[in-house]
């Protein structure tokens, strides 16, 4: 192994079963930066990693209550203080009418809230990553699966990490450069 500063260890594995146990296994032998990468979902893995819940959802409530509150109170001051109409002895305001736009305002500032909160909390735009390097890092979209076990600090052996990936059954295995 060189003595530059490396990204982590990846190892590749030919099934998502085999992914999850070397995941859980990492997990329980104390490493505790891991990623996986995968083709398609797979049931089991957030668990074997410990990703926590997101809290994309209370950002995206947050903001469509925001937008029916701003909503409903836009068109309280309209119809009351700001242009103010009495036809036919309605009120200045009133609820009923003011339910599509209540509707539609929220549903807008939710959608605006959950693309900001994908690419806030995603740490997105990331233009470059590590195990881009890697030439058989590509089939990552078609049939394999990838587990990374990142440098988490001084302690960090990648040859350690190497050995333990392939105990785990990794059909290959690579040293990322940072």
């Amino acid at each position: 192994m060189s003595d530059q500063p490396s990204y982590g260890v990846i190892g590749e594995f030919e099934d998502p079963h085999a992914l999850v146990h070397a995941a859980r296994a990492a997990r329980e032998s104390g490493y505790q930066k891991l990623d996986a990468f995968t083709p398609f979902p797979v049931h089991g893995l957030d668990r074997a990693l410990r990703i926590p819940r997101s809290r994309l959802g209370f950002l995206v409530a947050a903001t469509g209550v925001l937008g029916g509150a701003s909503a409903l109170l836009l068109q309280w001051w309209t119809g009351t203080f700001g242009y103010p109409l009495v036809i036919g002895g309605k009120p200045l305001f009133a609820f009923e009418p003011s339910v599509p736009i209540l509707f539609e305002l929220s549903v807008l500032l939710a959608a605006f809230g959950a693309v900001v909160g994908m690419i806030l909390f995603n740490g997105l735009p990331r233009f470059y990553h590590p195990v881009f390097q890697w030439d058989r890092f590509r089939r990552v979209s078609d049939d394999r699966f990838f587990l990374a076990i990142e440098n988490d600090g001084p302690n960090f052996d990648p040859t350690q990490a190497v050995e333990f990936l392939r105990s785990q059954g990794a059909a290959a295995v690579e040293v990322l450069p940072e």
